[in-house]
């Protein structure tokens, strides 16, 4: 179980990996369920994922079942081991769906996704939710664990992981292929390493 020690006396890890890069992302638009592969950019980010990644093994390595975090956990050389996980889709932006936040603002000025989530969507109670389910899945993972997912649910996921609501997602920034590490101090669910890469 995660948090318990290994045989080298550490506690097990939770990795957390966004896709690389895609046409959309680069340029800001909200993609959730829009399926779009990877750019040169992303794939090379990929790619040195599996180079820092070198070395190590997961109990459990759980990846979106979108093409972009697909083609990010394979050209990280995890694809063979990878579980799809639907709860680890991207927050649905419903209506805002391949928008820029500024567009969505010139609609509704006080937008802010992480309080108000998207119509026709899904609300921030709706991906803390999956984000759980997730993390249930991860701790009972019996050792370390990655997850290869988007960039709202992963941090979503993150601020469940320290018992926060969905919204303090809003305070973490995680760009295009970046790595993040979940663990604790002491006993404590801790953020470890954020926003790697």
């Amino acid at each position: 179980m995660v948090g318990e020690a290994g045989g080298d006396g550490r506690q097990a890890e939770i990795l957390l990996v966004r896709h690389g890069e895609t046409e959309w992302s680069a340029a800001g638009r909200h993609t959730s369920r829009t399926d779009l592969p990877l750019v040169e950019a992303g794939r090379e980010r990929a790619s040195a994922l599996g180079q820092e990644l070198a070395g190590r093994s997961f109990a459990l390595v759980l990846c979106s079942p979108l093409r972009r975090a697909q083609e990010t956990c394979e050209l990280a050389g995890f694809g063979a081991a990878a579980v799809v996980d639907e709860d680890l889709r991207e927050w649905d932006y419903g209506e805002y769906e391949g928008m820029r936040t500024v567009e969505i603002r010139e609609r509704r000025p006080d937008w802010w996704l992480w309080r108000d989530g998207a119509p026709g969507g899904e609300q921030p109670s709706d991906v803390a939710a999956r984000a759980d389910r997730v993390l249930e899945r991860l701790r009972g993972a019996g050792g370390d664990a990655v997850a290869f997912a988007h960039g709202h649910i992963l941090r979503v996921v993150a601020s469940r992981w320290v018992g926060e609501d969905a919204a303090f997602g809003g305070h973490l920034l995680l760009g295009a292929g970046g790595l993040s590490v979940l663990g604790y101090e002491r006993e404590t669910p801790a953020i470890a390493r954020w926003n790697l890469g």
